[in-house]
């Protein structure tokens, strides 16, 4: 009970201490789950929004697509990503690999599919009403969409959050895909882990509070998010 006392007080000092490392770890964990996060809303949004108001006949099969995509393991889509930059992949000439560039390409690919789902989910809990009542007013195409977004934008918003807590929390795809680099590529997680596997368990308790803070700070969010969207 001592040793638990004893790490958790270290490392409580050692975050309070501002540590160059560990605020470098932060950095490169937000950088990296923000752009991948980012990247992802620019491509998911617009896709969940087009796939709600399709008619396409195999509009229920991406759907079924989308949602079992969701628990693609993170290794999976590491391992996947991988085969692709590896020097022996048809983009290895690229040299991506163990870069923070390999890492949002891994992360993206991750969360994409939950940004497009729960936009499906959002736009299509939006009132008809409010898209009939743009086209009588004359809106075209575009602004009869921003009109649906606009009243769809607390859900949508919440999606965003989930989506960047899923990919802030992750290791696998950062650990296969960045190599755990010091300064470079090494986030939260992984430096976590190694600091697990060393023994050394002061440093990875203050990542793990920051890390819990950032989460608790996401489900404030999230739940302010999802409970204006249900209004």
């Amino acid at each position: 009970m001592n040793f638990f006392f004893d790490s958790f007080a270290a490392a409580c000092r050692l975050a309070w201490s501002f540590d160059p490392e560990l605020l470098k770890i932060v950095q490169v964990s937000l950088a990296v789950s923000g752009l991948a996060t980012l990247l992802a809303s620019l491509a998911g949004i617009p896709a969940g929004f087009a796939i709600a108001h399709s008619h396409l006949p195999g509009k229920r099969a991406l759907i079924t697509l989308l949602n079992t995509l969701l628990a693609l393991p993170t290794v999976v889509i590491g391992l996947f990503v991988y085969v692709f930059i590896s020097r022996r992949g048809i983009l290895g000439h690229l040299d991506l690999l163990y870069s923070q560039s390999a890492m949002i390409i891994g992360q993206f690919i991750l969360i994409v599919p939950l940004i497009t789902a729960l936009t499906i989910a959002a736009v299509s809990r939006v009132d008809v009403r409010y898209r009939k009542t743009a086209r009588t007013l004359g809106a075209n195409n575009w602004q009869t969409a921003l009109v649906v977004l606009r009243e769809a934008r607390f859900s949508i918003a919440a999606a965003v959050i989930s989506a960047f807590g899923r990919v802030i929390s992750e290791i696998g795809i950062s650990m296969m895909l960045g190599g755990n680099i010091k300064g470079f590529t090494r986030t939260m997680t992984t430096a976590m882990a190694l600091e697990y596997d060393k023994g050394s368990f002061t440093l990875a308790v203050a990542l793990g509070l920051v890390l819990m803070a950032l989460s608790l700070g996401i489900n404030v969010v999230f739940n302010l998010f999802q409970g204006k969207s249900g209004r």
